[in-house]
Order: structure tokens, then sequence, then C-alpha cells
């Protein structure tokens, strides 16, 4: 591992062993001790870590922003565990970056605490009604947020909202841990606070406003008003690929010298933009590296287009040919041709140029990301919950070209390569595994569409009304067809070369 390889004992990580870290692993330079919470964090994922927390610590590495330190929070059963996790070692995470060039290792410490997790969320509500708390930010994931997946708007119906509705002396959701929280807030005369999503969904502020405010005024119509005319939810664009962790990055870790329960690996790239809309203060993150910019629509428009649907693109062609990693995918040469072609044709006419990049050279910039052979990004983690994915990256995407009157040839047979996934065997004849919350109902739909196609995109709550357009759905329709006939890379290299 380059400078930092070890071969005596790992040394586990807390604050009292910092200065016992191997040489060239860079750790907190401020006194921990002395920091103070600003944040509460929903959602303690890699992803966080790697990428909000960093931004964080390394402002505090500058001696800013000792009074904006994170406490960690769950809502999850499985959160719980996590939590026993962190605490055990100060709430320190190892980070530990990829690069085809050399890895390199530092250990961040903006979170101070972790939260119980409890029924009901009370340790939740009384750390956001604190008034030190100014900032909640929320990673829980694109389809966390209660959003009707065709028309975009709240999901009042749906069952964990209609609960806390009912009651919320003992929220379930997020959300009802949040209004609650505002509403003691109001009634302590605290103040408002800003609730910041920094998931991977275009307008993700504007999302987090619709599901507060429309949450709350199921309760309480003037505290919904409080909310909407008080509270700030700036919109972000957030970049930087964080696979998940598993016995090699643990192993990793221990081979670098330290022995972390969570480490987080991650790429030499990282990006987050964010509409300087904060209620409450900030911290300054501009100096940390991150862009605060009015111009956040563009740059999420772009990110979540070619990043994040160019994911969904490659990894249901990739699961079906058998690609463990998504620079597997990028490696063979059907995958990475229909990568390209979609790209150009189908993806780049519908995003907005931003300062400092083409849209060409952003494509080539994903390209190269998704192709480090040091990242282990499954293609399976890609995969997963294409029901929120699909309906997140492409579909928009698709509408667009509709509306432009532009080709969808690429964007059909992306729909029709995630249909055949979820039929749930690859090519090889292997099983693909359960990946979707709404698993069963899409491997019944594709089961049903093997035959006719049509099954698939009568799903409504996915497609609406684009089963009736007929360049849509006709394309669809010939490339499912195809994929069962003739497999998947042969129905590929049609496309490339057509």
């Amino acid at each position: 591992m380059d400078d930092i390889a070890q071969d005596t004992k790992p040394v586990r990580l807390s604050n009292a062993t910092l200065s016992k870290l191997p040489d060239g692993v860079d750790r907190p330079r401020y006194d921990r001790s002395k920091l103070t919470p600003g944040i509460v964090h929903i959602g303690l994922g890699n992803f966080h870590r790697g990428h909000q927390a960093w931004y964080l610590h390394r402002l505090m590495q500058q001696g800013l922003a000792h009074d904006w330190a994170i406490i960690g929070a769950g809502v999850r059963p499985y959160d719980a565990k996590m939590r026993e996790k962190f605490l055990a070692q100060d709430c320190l995470t190892t980070l530990i970056e990829l690069d085809p060039h050399g890895t390199a290792a530092e250990v961040i410490g903006s979170m101070i605490d972790y939260l119980p997790v409890e029924p009901g969320n009370g340790p939740l509500i009384e750390a956001m009604i604190n008034p030190a708390i100014r900032i909640v930010s929320l990673t829980i994931t694109e389809g966390g947020y209660f959003v009707d997946p065709v028309t975009g708007g709240f999901d009042a119906d749906h069952p964990d909202i209609r609960r806390d509705a009912e009651d919320l002396s003992a929220p379930i959701t997020a959300f009802g841990a949040i209004v609650t929280a505002l509403a003691a807030r109001r009634e302590a005369g605290f103040g408002p606070m800003t609730l910041q999503s920094c998931d991977n969904l275009q307008n993700n502020g504007s999302i987090l406003r619709q599901t507060v405010v429309s949450l709350a005024r199921l309760v309480d119509a003037a505290l919904a008003d409080w909310i909407d005319e008080n509270c700030s939810f700036p919109n972000s664009m957030v970049d930087c690929i964080v696979p998940a962790t598993g016995p090699d990055e643990l192993a990793l870790a221990h081979a670098l010298g330290i022995e972390d329960a969570v480490p987080v690996t991650h790429e030499n790239y990282r990006q987050w933009v964010i509409e300087d809309d904060f209620c409450a203060g900030r911290p300054e993150w501009e100096k940390s590296g991150a862009t605060i910019s009015d111009q956040v629509h563009d740059y999420e428009a772009m990110k979540i287009r070619i990043l994040n649907g160019g994911h969904q693109i490659v990894a249901n062609a990739g699961e079906l040919l058998g690609c463990e990693m998504i620079a597997d995918c990028m490696a063979d040469p059907e995958i990475l041709g229909f990568f390209r072609k979609v790209q150009k044709d189908e993806i780049a006419p519908y995003v907005h140029k931003v300062p400092d990049i083409s849209t060409s050279d952003y494509i080539a910039l994903i390209e190269r990301r998704f192709a480090n052979p040091e990242i282990k990004d499954t293609t399976r983690r890609v995969a997963f919950d294409g029901s929120s994915r699909h309906t997140g990256f492409i579909l928009p995407i698709l509408r667009d070209a509709i509306t432009a009157g532009g080709s969808v040839e690429g964007l059909a047979l992306a729909e029709a390569l995630w249909a055949r996934m979820c039929a749930g065997t690859r090519e090889d004849g292997s099983a693909i595994d359960a990946n979707d919350p709404h698993w069963d109902d899409l491997h019944s739909a594709a089961g049903a569409a093997r035959s006719r196609p049509a099954a698939w995109l009568e799903q409504s709550h996915f497609y609406g009304d684009l089963v009736d357009n007929p360049d849509f759905s006709g394309a669809f329709d010939r490339w499912l067809v195809q994929i069962w006939r003739d497999g998947c890379r042969e129905t590929l290299r049609g496309y490339i070369g057509s």
C-alpha cells in the first residue's frame, strides 16, 4: 500500500490511539474534546462519511467549524448495530482513497456522537430540538422521500406516512421525527433550522421540503406554513463513488495498519455543489473545496443524468453478462460501446452546460472513473433498487427526449435490460438474487413480459403514460424480444452498430 503498508499488528482505532497510527496516515490535528455539535445527520452510510463528513473534517483541520460537529442518527434497527461499532472507536472513520497510482488513508473525526436508535425516535427528536443544532442533513437513499414515482408528488397514502400523520408522539419515519422536533422548536421559540438532503436526487432540497411540509400539513396546517416560510431546504449536488464495505475493505484497513470496524474506501474524486440557502448559518464548506453556486440544478442534472443514469446503463447489462464489478463492465467492449453511444446520442442532448467542463469532457471523466480498477464497486450494488434509480435517473431523460422528438432507442434498450435482469437469471443460467424492495412484483412482471413485453411497461406506478408512447413502447418491445431471442451481447452489438 505504497508508503503506509504495515507488517506490525494493526492499531485499534480510538481517540487514545490516534498518535500510534502508522506514519503516512493523516489524522485529526484538532482537539476533538473541544468540538461542539451543530449538525444532526440521519443515515450514516459510507457515502456520508466519505463525502460530507470529509468536507467538514477538512475545515476542522484548518481550525474552522469546531462548533459544527456531527451527531449521527439512524431510524432502522440495522443502525443500532452500526452505532455500537462507531461508539467503540469514538466515532472515528478511516477513509481509504483508491487510485490506480497509489493508496492513501486518513482518519476523520468530524462526527462526535451517534444517537441511540429507539422505537419512537425519542433521542433523535430530542437532539433536533436542541437550539445548537442548526442543520439536519440526510442521506437516506433516493427512494426514501415518499415521492410518487409517476407524478413526483408526495405519497400521502404510504402506510408509514399515514401512521405518522395519525400519531406523531412516537414517529416511525425520519420525517415524522423532524416535524415533531420542529413543532417543539417553534413552541419553545428556538427558531427554525436548515434541512439538507445529500442524496442523489435532482432538486433534492425541494423534494425534502415537499415531504416535510406535506407531512406537517396532514397534522397541523399552521405548523406546515411556519416550516415552509422559515426553514430552508438548500438543493445540492453530491458526487463520489463509495463502494460498500465488506471483508476486502476491512482487510485493506488492516494492511494499512488500522483496525477499523467501519472503514470507507472511495475514489480519488469528490464534488459538492451547494445552494447557499441556510436559515441558521453553515460551515464555510467552500474553504474545503465545495462549490457554492446558484447553478446547482444544472450541475445536478449533468451529474445525475450522466453518472447515475450511466450507472444504470451499464449495471443491468453487466449483471446479465456476469460482470462482477463496474470496472469489469467498462472493460467489456459491448457494454462500453453501449455506454458511449447512449451518453452521446440520448443523454448529452438533455444536459445543460456548467462552468469549467464541457458535456463531452464530463462523459469522458465519468468513463475514466467507472473504469478505475481499484474501486471495487460491485455491479450488484449499482443495480440495487432499480425501481427508484430507473424512475429517478433514466425515465426523466426519456420523457425529455420524447418531448424533443429525439431518439429513445438506447434508453428503451436500457429499460429492456432492466426488465430482463429482473427475470432473475444471468445469461449463463446463474441466479440473480432479489435486488430491489419491489423485487417480487418486478420479477412477476418480467416473467410476463417475456411473452408480452407490454406487461413490463404496464407497471403504471413506474412508467405512467409512457406505455402509450409508440416510439418508446415499440422500441422497448423490439429490444426485449431480441434480448430473449439472441442474448444480451448480440443485442448490444446490434444497437452499437445501428
